[in-house]
């Protein structure tokens, strides 16, 4: 999410003239935050499903699997989200002395979201808070560290490459639909209270972030960003391979050659689909990133 989504920002921005080392020192402080959320989103999570009555009956065998195998304590956890935590924030100081005042305003925004994210997720505002962070806020914030200002451009480009990072995010919450139910988390998938009608929601999603494609290849009149409708098929066979779980999790989704990468795990009903979720998001953006350095 973080690679990508960062890739066709700093192309976009180098193709516009960009400070190289700026972008690079964006990238990683970024990367570390996103790897703080994710750790302290799964912190919350285990202690929330320690302290239920249900424990982890119910939930996924991926939940927190890594802390409940012991291959990581709690301590431990919380001591790597605060190293990341540091590393994001030296980035952040870096470039607050190479770009000005505005890096701290927009680290502000991205920590409150770090922070934050875990309350969001519980209350089924995580895909609000990924759309925001990043959105506008990494595209806007890396253009601004790389060329020194901001773009409408750049933020109707954002809405449209977030868009399939809010499908990635969503998509796994629907993974997490029973386990979620039973540790009484609320997600905007348990909000529709039933896994077929929060499928419909995907759909939307596939609609809406397609729909931006052609809002932006007609605003920027760069037609290249059409080549993104070539993964239409790949958001089909996903939205079909979700409503086979919501059916039996214990199906395996049916898997072509062209679905690679596809990684060998001990869950693949699960993960599988989870990679085809995060697959579609690559192909996207990387042929966002494509359609940016063609030659006009």
């Amino acid at each position: 999410m973080t690679v990508m989504s960062w890739l066709v920002i700093f192309l976009y921005s180098v193709k516009s003239g960009g400070n190289i080392i700026n972008g690079l020192a964006a990238l990683i402080g970024i990367s570390f935050a996103h790897l703080a959320t994710n750790l302290f989103d799964d912190y919350i999570d285990y202690k929330k499903l320690s302290s239920s009555e249900c424990g982890f009956e119910g939930a996924p065998d991926s939940k927190c699997s890594y802390i409940r195998c012991g291959d990581a304590t709690l301590r431990e956890l919380f001591a790597a989200v605060c190293v990341f935590l540091a590393v994001a924030l030296v980035c952040g100081g870096y470039l607050t002395f190479a770009c000005g005042f505005v890096v701290p305003l927009l680290a502000i925004a991205g920590g409150i979201i770090v922070l934050a994210y875990p309350f969001l997720s519980s209350r089924g505002l995580s895909e609000l808070a990924v759309a925001s962070a990043f959105g506008p806020l990494l595209f806007e914030g890396v253009y601004y560290v790389m060329c020194g200002r901001f773009s409408l451009f750049v933020l109707l480009m954002s809405f449209t490459v977030v868009t399939f990072t809010v499908v990635l995010l969503y998509a796994h919450t629907m993974l997490d639909f029973d386990g979620d139910i039973a540790s009484c988390k609320k997600t905007l998938c348990t909000r529709f209270c039933d896994k077929f009608r929060a499928l419909k929601f995907l759909g939307f999603l596939f609609v809406f972030g397609y729909s931006l494609v052609f809002v932006l290849s007609v605003y920027s009149q760069n037609y290249y960003f059409l080549f993104t409708l070539f993964t239409i098929p790949y958001a089909v066979q996903l939205y079909g391979a979700i409503y086979s779980y919501n059916e039996d999790k214990n199906s395996a989704p049916q898997l072509s050659s062209w679905n690679f990468p596809m990684e060998k795990v001990s869950t693949p009903a699960f993960h599988h689909r989870l990679f085809l979720a995060r697959n579609l998001m690559v192909y996207f953006s990387f042929l966002m990133s494509l359609a940016i350095v063609l030659p006009d």
